[in-house]
């Protein structure tokens, strides 16, 4: 049976238990605060070369807006831009817009109804409230390349990239078989994401760090099981700004025709 008709299946299925469910981790869950600080800011590496800085866009959900920890630059926007301005040896200028809960369409208007500035690079983090909404993979896939589509045409992006939906049925938060319909709900959407933006010159899509996923991934998480603290953002801050770093080089050479 095809994972698609399975789940359909499943949830009609279990439809009874899986609400309930919902509503005891809803119940259990912690509420923690977006991290505090300001939304724009400017990184320079140390014995930065001169060069234009390089300008990035940053736009997601809870664990964009930083909750699990307390400040902006234990986030993942703080952490990644440092990682990226060492990475590129040039100074890294962000902007974030990120709200709790948002799904991909929320975060679409959210883009709409914001003076962007300039910015060089479009960073994702979308996609875990759509699959516990259950928006179908096809209307989330579209509202991100419409926000995509808002970028390039307000702001001058250039490259974007898209982190994918973690892993949900490794959450330990999640009871079974609320969290098997959750995580193959999240894999459905990825394969859809994979499928359109794939390793293109102007977009891409990046995986969750593997430690921050399972029951070994504790020590990076915060307190809510469910948000990466102040060590998960710096990894997958890295892990980010390494990949942002590569494409930004290869969208250099083949700007000066050396590729």
């Amino acid at each position: 049976m095809p994972r698609a008709l399975a789940l359909n299946t499943a949830k009609v299925a279990l439809l009874p238990l899986l609400l309930w469910q919902a509503v005891q981790v809803r119940r259990r869950a912690l509420d923690l605060p977006e991290a505090a600080g300001p939304c724009r800011a400017k990184v320079r590496p140390p014995r930065a070369r001169e060069a234009t800085p390089l300008r990035v866009l940053l736009v997601g959900d809870s664990s964009a807006a930083g909750v699990g920890v307390r400040e902006q630059s234990e986030a993942l926007a703080g952490q990644f831009a440092t990682a990226l301005a060492e990475e590129l040896g040039r100074p890294v200028h962000w902007q974030l817009l990120a709200r709790t809960g948002h799904t991909s369409g929320e975060a679409l208007q959210h883009v709409r109804d914001t003076l962007l500035a300039p910015a060089d690079v479009l960073v994702t983090a979308l996609g875990v409230n759509d699959v516990v909404r259950q928006v179908p993979p096809e209307r989330t896939l579209q509202q991100l390349q419409d926000l995509h589509a808002e970028a390039v045409a307000r702001a001058g992006v250039r490259y974007w990239v898209h982190n994918a939906a973690p892993p949900m049925q490794e959450f330990p938060l999640l009871p079974s078989p609320l969290r098997w319909v959750l995580g193959t709900q999240a894999e459905l959407l990825n394969q859809h994401l994979a499928q359109t933006l794939g390793d293109q010159l102007d977009r891409g899509l990046m995986r969750t760090p593997a430690r921050l996923a399972g029951a070994a991934a504790a020590e990076l998480m915060a307190e809510d099981g469910f948000h990466p603290g102040a060590a998960g953002y710096a990894l997958w801050g890295r892990q980010l700004a390494e990949h942002v770093a590569r494409r930004w080089r290869r969208i250099e050479r083949v700007a000066v025709g050396t590729e």
